[in-house]
């Protein structure tokens, strides 16, 4: 699921369509009051876009508040994908420092991220300065063991959740714990990934074994590591190991030249701006706001349902659109480099966050957790899911990591109810998949040609109504207003699933035939 910073970039979106022609006249400050935003929303863009495109924002954002929307943004795109103005800082950084030394390269990502910080933010960058050099120390002083390990994540996550304590509101709140959330996953997977680098290698995984650090980082590579501009608001992850090859030069698809990776970059950027575009057009007319409307519960049930289930796809475009244009960077910075395909074509998806088609196609829930934030799944996969393998239960190791995410992503119990729910949509979805593929007559019946666009239909169906249930409580935060939605729909996505859970092993066990059955069957 995605985080709070993702949520806060799409609200700050959401509040940029009424800006008038001559905002360049403006004061950030008088820009934003004219926006309908705050100056943090607008500092935030404003952020982005710098690390990803010179001068476009303004372009955008003016093309996008035509009294004709859109009129002439073929156009503009066309023209600014046609000169190298776009990626400012990742196109310095290929052109000026790509192959120079190391030392230079952390200075320039340490200084830009902290320039972001202090843009936004203020003085309050001092909280992500100083869980960085605490962190460094940490490492330094506890060295590769349990208790570095340990210390970091209680002191990383306690940092955070008592950012998350004093800041946090009602609503998407643009403050220094938005991009604080990134670092604290980068933290403790470099704690992580310095122990494994103590330990034999034999006793690692192949997967531990790519990640383990094996030589002891100064202060300067953990403060570029964790300023990384590309990264620092939204993300991806990554970790310090595959920052570390970027800097001495070997994410490259041509060895002692700059990345081919102009073309892919542009790709993913335009992509971005496609549902950045769409986002925007359809944001006045999609609300969350609206669920909580009298006319909404006046409603007849489908309507409602229906809604929701537009509502559910929707509200997820602001952080496909975020993730997009930031992948472009890293690739552009050549970070996105992820080896070769057996034909040899280069691979640009390292710091991929999103799988767009599988994203747009998948009818089951499982296809949309694959395809949407990526590198914070594998993540909480490789640090947490994976190292809780000594408790002996995948459900329980899978529940407490969703637990985690929803304390990584804010106190608000709408998170909660949220983690809670695909967890429970999960594991039902799993057991019907196996009911149809271990019964006989059900995998007939699914295997029919013909009903494929029906059965396709019904699954896209039910996936987005209950996707959409889901992202209620995630997005409205609070008890009183996700429960009020939800009492207005009788609790449906509960009564579905908690009815399911317990009827499927019945169905199962009438309608899938023992094991000596089978046998004789075949």
């Amino acid at each position: 699921m995605a985080s709070v910073a993702e949520g806060d970039v799409g609200a700050a979106m959401e509040q940029m369509r009424g800006l008038q022609p001559d905002f360049e006249e403006l004061s950030l400050n008088k820009l934003a009051t004219s926006l309908g935003a705050s100056e943090q929303a607008l500092r935030l863009i404003i952020s982005i876009f710098l690390v990803h495109s010179k001068s476009s924002l303004g372009d955008l954002i003016l093309c996008l508040s035509c009294s004709e929307p859109f009129r002439g943004f073929h156009t503009w795109l066309v023209k600014k994908l046609r000169y190298k103005e776009c990626y400012p800082l990742a196109l310095f950084y290929r052109h000026y420092l790509f192959y120079k030394d190391s030392y230079l390269i952390h200075l320039f990502h340490a200084f830009t991220g902290l320039s972001i910080a202090y843009f936004n933010f203020g003085y309050q960058f001092y909280h992500s300065l100083l869980c960085v050099v605490l962190q460094f120390l940490i490492l330094r002083l506890m060295g590769r063991t349990v208790t570095a390990v340990l210390t970091t994540f209680c002191f990383q996550m306690a940092y955070l959740l008592a950012g998350y304590y004093y800041t946090a509101t009602g609503n998407y709140d643009i403050k220094w714990t938005m991009p604080h959330c990134v670092l604290t996953l980068k933290l403790i997977g470099l704690a992580v990934d310095y122990f494994d680098g103590g330990k034999d290698q034999n006793s690692l995984s192949s997967e531990q074994q790519k990640y383990a650090i094996r030589g002891i980082p100064s202060l300067l590579e953990v403060a570029g590591f964790s300023y990384f501009y590309g990264a620092f608001l939204v993300g991806p992850q990554f970790s310090m190991n595959h920052y570390m090859k970027l800097v001495q030069g070997q994410l490259t698809d041509i060895q002692g030249k700059m990345p081919n990776s102009t073309i892919p970059a542009l790709k993913r950027l335009s992509l971005g701006l496609v549902y950045l575009v769409g986002y925007t057009l359809l944001s006045p007319h999609i609300t969350e706001d609206y669920l909580l409307t009298e006319d909404y519960e006046s409603r007849p049930f489908w309507f409602r349902c229906m809604y929701m289930l537009v509502w559910g796809k929707f509200v997820l475009y602001k952080y496909v659109t975020c993730w997009l244009v930031t992948e472009g960077v890293c690739i552009l910075s050549g970070l996105g480099f992820n080896g070769f395909e057996e034909n040899g074509t280069a691979k640009w998806d390292a710091c991929a966050n999103m799988k767009v088609w599988l994203f747009e196609t998948t009818p089951r829930f499982n296809g949309t957790i694959a395809s949407f934030n990526i590198n914070t799944n594998a993540w909480v996969a490789r640090y947490f899911f994976k190292r809780l393998k000594f408790l002996g239960n995948k459900e329980l190791s899978q529940g407490l990591s969703l637990l985690f995410l929803a304390l990584w992503h804010g106190l608000h119990s709408g998170y909660l109810v949220c983690f809670q729910m695909e967890f429970l949509i999960v594991i039902v979805e799993k057991q019907a998949t196996n009911l149809i593929q271990e019964s006989p007559t059900l995998s007939r019946v699914a295997s029919i040609t013909a009903l494929q666009p029906f059965y396709y239909l019904v699954q896209q169906t039910i996936h987005w109504l209950f996707m959409g249930y889901s992202m209620t409580a995630f997005c409205l935060f609070t008890w009183d207003k996700w429960l009020k939605v939800y009492k207005s729909i009788y609790f449906l996505g509960h009564v579905f699933f908690l009815s399911l859970l317990f009827i499927l092993p019945y169905i199962h066990k009438a309608m899938v035939p023992r094991k000596e059955k089978l046998k004789k069957m075949e």
